[in-house]
């Protein structure tokens, strides 16, 4: 399956909570871009429940998220989310990135490492949209804009190198290098398979699952559950598997069967 079908389409938009029609104009990306990242969690679950595979196949990716009411890290969720936009009338660009690693200074020598995309409205306005980071911007940001942009999720700018990539800032911290030249979804195999696969994977290190809310987020880490909001932040150990499973259910709406479980862990938050 190569495009969204019609009641795919309706499903994914009562999933977000949005009621359509639809025009591709840039209220209905913001809309879409607010609605995606704040209903749908970033999560790597499946890679630590039992008989849970990832594919970036679209009616795969339409099943676990819409369907299962699943999240999924950057190939899934900005992969659909690129399909849902063309299926409005958007043209999209899927580019790769280079995230930042703050524990080595630099960012990652994997040119896969993230999926982001490059959207443009039917005014001809070009956009860096992203709902597959974990912490990221809550509106798209103004792909052209060299200067700060102001979002309720922070301040963003987008510093272009001296050979033509962009950094993406998040309060003056970088987040990812960006790669102008356009790909496609299967093209980001390769970088699936080794975030699923790799001992030293952070994916495949850690557990995590986040979620902005109206006043902040609130992250599940293994069992190390961390709430930011007005009150400031909280943090307390989940040791029951009743607590986890209910955790996962009432803050995130995902029901599962089985605590998700990593053999090595290794904290890692996205707060």
């Amino acid at each position: 399956m190569s495009e969204l079908r019609a009641e795919q389409i309706a499903a994914y938009l009562d999933r977000i909570g949005v009621a359509g029609p639809l025009k591709p104009d840039v209220d209905t990306l913001h809309m879409l871009h607010r609605a995606h990242v704040m209903t749908i969690p970033f999560e790597n679950l499946s890679i630590h429940l039992p008989g849970e595979e990832i594919s970036l196949e679209l009616g795969a990716l339409v099943d676990k998220i819409v369907t299962r009411r699943r999240g999924g890290f950057c190939y899934e969720l900005n992969g659909l989310f690129a399909a849902l936009l063309e299926a409005v009338g958007f043209g999209v660009e899927r580019l790769a990135a280079r995230t930042y690693s703050a524990e080595l200074g630099a960012f990652t020598n994997r040119p896969l490492d993230h999926l982001a995309l490059r959207v443009t409205d039917a005014a001809g306005g070009v956009w860096l949209a992203d709902v597959g980071f974990g912490k990221h911007s809550e509106l798209p940001l103004r792909y052209a804009e060299r200067r700060e942009q102001r979002d309720p999720f922070g301040t963003f700018q987008l510093v272009e190198t001296a050979d033509g990539r962009l950094d993406v800032l998040l309060d003056g911290a970088p987040e990812y290098r960006v790669d102008p030249r356009a790909l496609t979804l299967a093209d980001f195999e390769m970088g699936r398979w080794w975030q699923v696969t790799a001992p030293t994977s952070l994916f495949r290190r850690n557990l995590m699952c986040s979620l902005p809310t109206a006043e902040g987020r609130v992250t599940l880490s293994g069992r190390r559950l961390l709430v930011t909001d007005g009150d400031g932040r909280r943090e307390r150990v989940l040791r029951e598997d009743a607590g986890v499973l209910a955790a996962y259910r009432e803050l995130f709406g995902i029901v599962l069967a089985v605590v998700p479980t990593v053999v090595t862990t290794v904290v890692a938050t996205v707060v």
